[in-house]
């Protein structure tokens, strides 16, 4: 009605105009009725069709809330909040072994266990927002209590009397003195204060950004994936460029108060986008349905499963999110029935013998609850693949930053390279092959397998684990050569730059993992667990590091039999045997790749999970939903 006014008042005073004039005339007014009606249909608009609310709980409108300038303001935090911790994280190895005083093996695994713990604590961070606080605020509360840690390690490091005296511990590694008592412990304290924030802020920076994108739209969280981890890169980029080389030259206390400024900044643009966010509102424990499917399972494990899919409860499409919630689903997001697993169709099993009408939930639960289960099954393997790559990631961070601090450093003049700067060498590269491969090679892939997303997610990552072998290879055919030169003459020295092919490798190899693995299990969860889920991938990280420490101190216990002492007990690169530990590595991620082939072709995806990410729609039974290809 409101439009049909405005257009007749524009034709009216258009009728006495000259014809030039008419044109410019008629193009100004268009141009503001098209505005007006923008808003005029905006405030008309339905809310979402989704329960998406904003920031004060009130419905979400497709044209206010969501879309990329939100997103972006999740992506500030993810690119500052990563410069932050991998400035502390990457060159942590060097502050413990020369201000701390702990010695080389002892430093390794304070950072492995460091870096394990933070992404180990994601599984809390995805837990709270999904049950209980939402995303938006959690990473809120976890971000402040992540630059508290920061603020409390730059005050250490800037106070002498809360660390040891100094000493160098390449010549008096046996007279200086370790840190202990409260030293120790506000040490740790700061380290772990950032590890609980950095934990349960990462998994939910992925999922909040991928919520202000439809589900449906596979194309636009595809891209939003590759966006996120571009977001990584330039954090990690920035963080051992410039950071490193400022706890290098100003000490660590002035690089550890610029991770916390790094912080607040990040904090800053998340709130920048809290009018436009949309939020998932909580529906209690999203660990509560699953434990009611496995509870109803046992309890009717005698119970023979019926020939007829429409006898199962929950098969008119009715999909229980949570145990308080129930939502009509039109085939939606109603998840369809699998063959996996099938002990667990038990839980939806009736009993009809009268006395029982209603059902405890405890008792009884839906199809698609069960397959919800099962899915989650399903990803463990794939999920497990993952840890040895992760490793590998461990020893860039700690033996390769130990091994580029024996070489020659030295690149024109006086100037040196700070060893932990070498990690940014893959992430320079990655700033401009992530946008090509968004912009080159998805649009031909897409050309040729018909997906969205260019290849599935587990493609991906499969291509990935395969390249990751080559970056132990490269650095263990690296360090032998190095330790032959030191062994023939002391003052004789390889240049830093040998080290670089396997932080490049591994880069490349990263890409596609990392992204591929949180978009597979984003893409895997019902509204609700998406935190959760995508916690999972960064958990791959925390057993990734947990194993390294592990290994380290297997391999020095295995080795140490022949009376010459292990592999890496030696404060001296020069007289470990780091090349061997990185051969094992190898052979073990080598391993791992084919382990990985055998459990991808297994996993199936869920058809209605497939038909809702832009893939083909499969039937029930078949086994074209392998996703690996």
């Amino acid at each position: 009605m409101l439009n049909g006014i405005i257009v007749g008042q524009i034709m009216a005073l258009l009728q006495s105009q000259p014809p030039e004039v008419k044109m410019a005339q008629y193009q100004k007014h268009s141009t503001s009725l098209i505005k007006m009606m923008n808003r005029e249909n905006c405030k008309q608009e339905e809310p979402c069709v989704d329960d998406y609310v904003d920031w004060r709980y009130r419905p979400c409108k497709p044209c206010k809330h969501g879309g990329m300038f939100a997103a972006l303001a999740v992506l500030g935090l993810q690119a500052f909040e990563m410069m932050a911790i991998a400035a502390v994280g990457n060159n942590l190895i060097t502050y413990v072994f020369n201000e701390m005083h702990f010695p080389l093996s002892k430093s390794a695994n304070v950072v492995t266990n460091f870096v394990g713990t933070v992404f180990l604590l994601s599984l809390l961070g995805g837990f709270l927002a999904d049950s209980y606080f939402g995303s938006f605020r959690t990473m809120l509360l976890f971000g402040f209590i992540e630059l508290s840690g920061f603020i409390l390690l730059s005050i250490q490091a800037h106070l002498p009397q809360l660390r040891p005296p100094k000493c160098n511990m390449a010549l008096s590694v046996n007279k200086c003195e370790e840190a202990q008592g409260l030293n120790e412990f506000i040490f740790f304290v700061a380290v772990y204060l950032v590890a609980l924030g950095s934990g349960c802020l990462k998994p939910n920076i992925i999922s909040l950004g991928a919520d202000q994108f439809r589900r449906k739209d596979s194309k636009k969280l595809s891209t939003y994936f590759n966006c996120a981890y571009f977001a990584f890169c330039i954090g990690e980029l920035i963080a051992l460029t410039v950071l490193v080389w400022v706890q290098t030259q100003s000490g660590m206390d002035i690089g550890f108060g610029v991770s916390a400024a790094a912080m607040a900044v990040g904090l800053i643009c998340l709130l920048c986008g809290t009018p436009r966010y949309r939020n998932k509102p909580t529906c209690g424990s999203i660990f509560t349905p699953i434990a009611q499917v496995f509870v109803a399972a046992i309890t009717k494990r005698k119970q023979v499963c019926p020939s007829s899919l429409e006898m199962l409860h929950g098969n008119e499409g009715t999909v229980v999110l949570h145990h308080n919630v129930s939502t009509e689903s039109h085939g939606g997001t109603s998840l369809l029935h699998t063959d996996k697993f099938r002990f667990l169709d038990k839980a939806c099993i009736k009993i009809q013998d009268g006395t029982r009408s209603n059902e405890s939930p405890w008792r009884l639960c839906t199809m698609s609850q069960v397959e919800q289960v099962k899915i989650l099954i399903s990803v463990v393997p794939i999920f497990a693949c993952t840890i040895i790559f992760n490793t590998i990631l461990a020893q860039l961070q700690t033996f390769s930053v130990q091994q580029g601090s024996t070489m020659n450093t030295k690149l024109a003049g006086n100037f040196r390279i700070p060893p932990a700067s070498l990690q940014s060498i893959p992430y320079v590269m990655l700033v401009l092959l992530v946008p090509l491969y968004e912009t080159a090679f998805v649009p031909v892939a897409r050309k040729i397998t018909g997906r969205q997303s260019g290849i599935s997610p587990l493609q991906r990552v499969g291509v990935g684990l395969f390249i990751a072998t080559f970056s132990m290879v490269s650095a263990a055919v690296v360090e032998n050569k190095r330790r032959t030169m030191v062994l023939k003459d002391p003052k004789d020295s390889l240049s830093i730059f040998w080290i670089a092919p396997q932080f490049l490798v591994f880069g490349v190899s990263e890409m596609f993992t990392a992204v591929g693995l949180i978009e597979f299990f984003y893409k895997q969860s019902l509204e609700g667990m998406q935190s959760f889920l995508t916690a999972m991938t960064y958990c791959s990280y925390s057993f990734g590091f947990y194993l390294s420490s592990l290994l380290v101190s297997l391999v020095n216990k295995v080795t140490s039999r022949s009376g010459h002492g292990g592999w890496l007990s030696n404060n001296d690169l020069n007289n470990d045997r780091l090349d061997l530990f990185y051969w094992l590595l190898a052979g073990l991620s080598f391993v791992n790749f084919f382990n990985y082939l055998f459990w991808s072709r297994w996993y199936c995806y869920n058809p209605s999970l497939v038909g809702r990410h832009g893939g083909p729609k499969e039937s029930r039974s078949s086994r074209n939903d392998i996703e690996l290809g």
